[in-house]
């Protein structure tokens, strides 16, 4: 058996095509793909500089294909990627908890822990079940808000556990 310059390409799908599963954006999968139609294309006879030309505009084709319709095909439903710190929570109400080994006070964003920061007070400890609402991340805290009702009761509570 010779060796052809297809079986090149081949191998480079079925590497490209494999190293996906480490990744999961499906990015090499769809690089895989290109260069399986390289290797057809080669099969053709078509010279070094031909095969390089369709290799870049398949991957042109297939990338966006890949990272836009094929990825949230596999992803599973609720999550997007990328979301969390990107602004997409922003005005979500939260619930307070308390961190078990520390008794931090913080939110889950997308099943993580971020320990919080009220905006207009400061505050870092807030009673656990306390209704929060989300404006942004600054490093890995999460800078809240009050809700109305919370903030009504705080300013009537407030003033009582002061004069006792």
């Amino acid at each position: 058996m010779d060796w052809n310059p297809a079986y090149s390409w081949l191998v480079l799908a079925l590497l490209l095509s494999l190293a996906e599963l480490t990744s999961g954006a499906m990015v090499l999968l769809a690089l895989g793909i290109a260069a399986a139609l390289t290797a057809a294309v080669t099969a053709l006879g078509l010279s070094l500089p031909w095969q390089l030309l369709s290799m870049g505009i398949f991957a042109g084709v297939m990338v966006p294909v890949g990272v836009m319709v094929i990825r949230p095909r596999f992803s599973p439903k609720g999550v997007a990627y990328g979301t969390t710190g990107t602004g997409v929570e922003k005005g979500n109400r939260y619930t307070t908890l308390l961190r078990e080994y520390d008794q931090a006070t913080g939110i889950k964003v997308n099943g993580d822990f971020f320990r919080l920061r009220v905006l207009e007070s400061g505050q870092t400890e807030l009673p656990e079940g306390t209704q929060v609402v989300f404006k942004r991340f600054e490093g890995t805290t999460a800078l809240v808000t009050l809700t109305p009702s919370d903030t009504d009761d705080r300013s009537r509570a407030t003033p009582n556990t002061q004069e006792s």
